[in-house]
């Protein structure tokens, strides 16, 4: 029994320190920063979430077209198709949910922020509340 007991622990702790050398690793990719967005002069940032999430909080200088709404479409035909545009949401999904439509309505320039603090984070471009 006392075999056993000293081949198990030497194995346990090398297990124990490999999952907090994992756990260490993810925990710091987790925190790295996003990587950067250039936005130019003619960029067009755009929040695609709904009214209300635009207000509590937005990219300085967004303009707010909701995905969800039924306006979506015909609110993208008013924007120019060669333009550049980054686009954010709360999470990053609505985000490619919109891009994939303006791809499909034509647009090439565009980049998926992901949600609005990683859009921040990435672009440089502060966060402000209200319409």
């Amino acid at each position: 029994m006392s075999t056993m007991r000293s081949t198990t622990r030497p194995f346990a702790r090398v297990i124990a320190l490999l999952a907090a050398a994992f756990a260490t690793v993810f925990a710091l990719a987790a925190c790295s920063s996003a990587e950067p967005i250039e936005v130019g002069s003619d960029t067009v940032v755009v929040d695609v979430r709904t009214a209300g999430e635009y207000a509590s909080g937005h990219l300085d200088g967004a303009v707010n077209i909701d995905v969800q709404s039924a306006s979506f479409d015909a609110a993208i035909a008013e924007l120019d198709p060669e333009g550049s545009y980054v686009v954010y949401c709360r999470s990053g999904n609505r985000s490619a949910a919109a891009i994939d439509r303006m791809e499909a309505a034509g647009f090439t320039d565009l980049v998926n922020a992901g949600g609005l603090q990683d859009a921040a984070d990435a672009t440089g471009i502060e966060i402000v509340t209200g319409p």
